[in-house]
């Protein structure tokens, strides 16, 4: 297992929420020298310096000034992935008392494969609000993450004896079915095991963003080990590696040399529920953030018009690879391949917002970067999803490629990649970053 993979299954480890994901984040940056910026503050931003904002916990966007002072509009280069994951929310009151059981009331997060969250070991992770006192009488409030660090709970299959056609494509009731059994004893209090967690009385939890996530080891497997499967590759694998990317780019010599252009990092949250949220791609976050900074470089709006002109974004969530067992899903001829190398995602509805003068960006991109590219058309016969791409460009019109890394089992709570591809796309990321191409 090289070193890159090693570094993916650890951040995936340690992002069992989004909450949990930008903060990983943010601290490696805060690692390589950036410094964080506070939306409701006034900035101060210094060509040479770096820096991150963060909205809601559950977003990022990061940036680097190099000697931009100088260059009227100087482009920015923008690269966009997501922070979360489907899953089910942890509902308010979540106890039911059940037969001998204390089960919990959830709801669904984002579209996501239902059967493969059943017998597995299940944990909830995310954040809760308490309030603290700031003098003169006034209240404010403060987050703290939270991952309770242990098989905590499981959803139990019925038995094929008990149900006859569970394997005869049966629906599932997701209200009654989907409820994870937490204790056999009545007095059960997830609150409280939250709360123990988070080292701080139950009873100072106001309110909370609870998530289920599942347990299971990531793993690098198949007889050559070319594969790797983990929990929340859509989208951790593609803001892992966009990150080591950006980081590289920002760093060193590599440093030196772009100064060009204004390198651009983003997470977004909520791109599994539309991503229509003050934290998603389809709010300001991106827009205010580039806005500030050109203000702050005393561009003029036309300077600032001009620079977004001449900008470019990468849209990077994960695409699907042909099946072994379902190939006539896939397009009959764009079928991309596990280890095949980064996808380039089309659709005539726009969905993607590939087009043929942003792949041919991407793909002399790919060329520079020595790397192999595929290209993803859904079966005609299918609807297809949609990401994250075409919805922040109805806030900030830039050209747009969207892309992603082959994967199996989208929106189940295991997925399954390539070993190989994981490098490809921070090897294309850093060379996107160069500046060279747009």
């Amino acid at each position: 297992m090289n070193a890159d993979i090693k570094n993916l299954f650890s951040f995936i480890k340690k992002s069992p929420s989004p909450f949990h994901a930008v903060s990983e984040i943010t601290k490696i940056l805060h690692e390589k020298g950036f410094q964080k910026l506070n939306e409701d503050e006034n900035w101060h931003l210094e060509t040479g310096k770096k820096y991150y904002v963060t909205r809601n916990s559950s977003s990022v966007l990061a940036f680097a000034l190099s000697n931009v002072e100088k260059l009227k509009s100087a482009p920015f280069l923008v690269c966009a992935s997501h922070s979360d994951s489907p899953s089910f929310k942890i509902k308010e009151n979540p106890e039911i008392k059940s037969a001998s059981s204390i089960v919990l009331n959830v709801e669904k997060y984002g579209g996501m494969l239902l059967a493969p969250w059943f017998d597995r070991p299940l944990s909830v992770a995310g954040r809760v609000i308490v309030s603290e006192k700031t003098g003169e009488d006034r209240i404010s409030f403060k987050e703290i993450l939270v991952d309770v660090d242990r098989d905590l709970l499981m959803i139990p299959n019925l038995a094929i004896h008990m149900n006859r056609d569970a394997n005869e494509g049966r629906r599932i009731d997701v209200q009654n079915e989907i409820r994870p059994v937490l204790s056999m004893n009545e007095r059960a209090s997830l609150l409280s095991i939250v709360a123990d967690s988070a080292g701080i009385p139950e009873q100072e939890i106001i309110s909370h963003d609870l998530f289920l996530y599942n347990r299971t080891e990531p793993v690098q497997w198949g007889a050559e080990n070319e594969f790797i499967s983990a929990s929340k590759l859509d989208d951790l694998e593609c803001a892992f590696s966009t990150l080591q990317g950006f980081l590289h780019s920002t760093t060193g010599e590599c440093e030196k040399s772009s100064k060009r252009h204004i390198p651009v990092y983003c997470v977004f949250d909520n791109e599994e529920v539309g991503s229509a949220s003050r934290q998603g791609a389809d709010s300001t976050f991106l827009s205010d953030t580039l806005a500030r900074i050109a203000e702050k470089l005393n561009w003029s709006g036309e300077d600032y018009r001009i620079a977004l002109a001449k900008s470019f974004m990468i849209s990077a969530d994960n695409a699907h690879a042909v099946h072994p067992n379902y190939v006539s899903s896939a397009d009959p001829v764009n079928r991309p391949k596990i280890n095949g190398g980064i996808v380039i995602k089309f659709n005539a509805a726009q969905k993607y917002t590939s087009d043929g003068f942003s792949a041919a960006c991407f793909k002399e991109i790919c060329r520079r970067a020595g790397i192999p590219f595929q290209i993803f058309t859904n079966n005609s016969n299918t609807a297809g999803g949609s990401t994250l791409g075409n919805i922040s460009l109805s806030h900030v019109s830039i050209p747009c490629v969207d892309i992603g890394l082959p994967q199996w089992a989208m929106h189940s709570p295991y997925e399954s990649a390539g070993s190989k591809d994981l490098e490809y796309m921070i090897q294309a990321i850093s060379e996107f970053y160069m500046g060279k191409i747009v």
